[in-house]
């Protein structure tokens, strides 16, 4: 649902020129220096970008998830790594409190992430739980007004700039499944955590990963998420859900912005003649890319638009993560062949996207989680 049109195309007007003029130009620095620039980080503060979802009254811009989605097919443009930024802020690090937290954390907590002077990353991942998430390691043991948490998360996005993680943990380590897991708000600063070095990845350099360490880390009692027990599961669910289409958006817009250098590099480059654009087979993986695409764009539309209009969209959601990301690798794979030679060394940059789209596949569920989530979805519905 997009609420007042004019207000979105100004903002996405502002984000195509932010991208356009500030950051395509960057992707070098940033894929050299393993660092995006402060410049550029104060400028996507100033664009609001890190208040994206989180309400009006809390100082954000409020979007929907349709509209949400608009400013993710535009920020996709560029290298996914000045998504990830903020991404992790604005869904699932923030989204967790916005959904489950008492209004006292909200008050608190919000209104300095919609400005950026926070940073939220999202810990939930260890090193033996995944994508089984309910089988999470981590403790949080109630002592007096406190918890006291032990455990590592690995893989955690943004973890060395953060300010606060949305933490799972397990506070009842009697109940090995979901319902023992409780989900925490907990400030970076607070003693007994320790972040480990910046991993090194394939791809996405300028977007950092790293373990957090927790060591007998005393976390108020008042940073439970909405004051209960138990509820870090489902709270991890809706997030994920929500996260689910906003990176289906990411991978939309990225293979756009692949293909059309594709493109373009088809239609200067000759070969025997003539423009390798007008070969058929070369043809052949532009028509392909295009169709993939236009299908993704058109599922990740619907599925924001219904989860809008209150509808579950489990199901919804992914597929649009399964078919977007797997999309997303088959135009990077079609877009380094149609660059030959060109597109597997670094000139181009198109061999880092290449890189850059191969995690898309795996974070915020895997495309074999993917599969199962939408094929229970379909035996429960069929089995009613």
């Amino acid at each position: 649902m997009i609420r007042d049109p004019e207000t979105l195309q100004a903002l996405l007007d502002s984000v195509n020129r932010f991208v356009r003029e500030r950051l395509v130009p960057a992707e070098p620095i940033v894929a050299e220096t393993d660092e995006i620039p402060e410049d550029l980080q104060r400028g996507m503060k100033e664009l609001g970008l890190f208040g994206l979802t989180i309400p009006e009254e809390y100082g954000g811009f409020g979007a929907t998830m349709e509209e949400e989605v608009m400013v993710m097919l535009a920020m996709g443009q560029t290298s996914p790594c000045f998504r990830s930024l903020f991404g992790t802020t604005v869904g699932i690090g923030s989204q967790g409190i916005l959904l489950d937290g008492s209004e006292a954390q909200k008050k608190k907590y919000l209104p300095k992430l919609a400005t950026g002077e926070l940073m939220a990353s999202f810990a939930l991942t260890e090193p033996e739980a995944g994508s089984d998430a309910a089988s999470l390691r981590t403790t949080a043991i109630r002592d007096g007004d406190h918890y006291i948490v032990n455990g590592t998360k690995r893989f955690i996005t943004n973890a060395p700039q953060a300010g606060i993680f949305t933490l799972m943990a397990r506070t009842n380590p009697e109940d090995k499944g979901a319902s023992g897991v409780s989900a925490f708000i907990v400030e970076a600063d607070t003693k007994g955590i320790s972040i480990g070095r910046k991993d090194r990845k394939m791809g996405q350099r300028g977007a950092h990963t790293a373990d957090v360490i927790f060591e007998n880390a005393r976390v108020p009692a008042s940073q439970l998420i909405g004051g209960r027990e138990g509820q870090g599961f489902k709270t991890a669910m809706k997030v994920l859900e929500k996260g689910r289409i906003h990176i289906a958006a990411i991978c939309v817009g990225v293979a756009e912005r692949m293909l059309r250098d594709a493109l373009q590099y088809a239609i200067q480059r000759k070969q025997f003649g003539q423009p390798i654009a007008e070969f058929q087979l070369v043809q052949a993986m532009l028509a392909d890319s295009q169709a993939e695409i236009y299908a993704a764009r058109c599922m990740v539309i619907d599925a924001a638009r219904r989860r809008d209009e209150g509808l579950n969209v489990s199901t919804e959601a992914s597929c649009c993560k399964m078919f977007a990301s797997e999309m997303c690798g088959r135009v990077a794979d079609r877009a380094v062949q149609i660059f030959g030679g060109s597109g597997y060394v670094a000139d181009h940059g198109i061999e880092r996207f290449y890189r850059d789209v191969r995690l898309f596949r795996l974070y915020e569920g895997t495309t074999q989680i993917q599969q199962i989530v939408i094929a229970r979805n379909l035996v429960r519905e069929a089995t009613r």
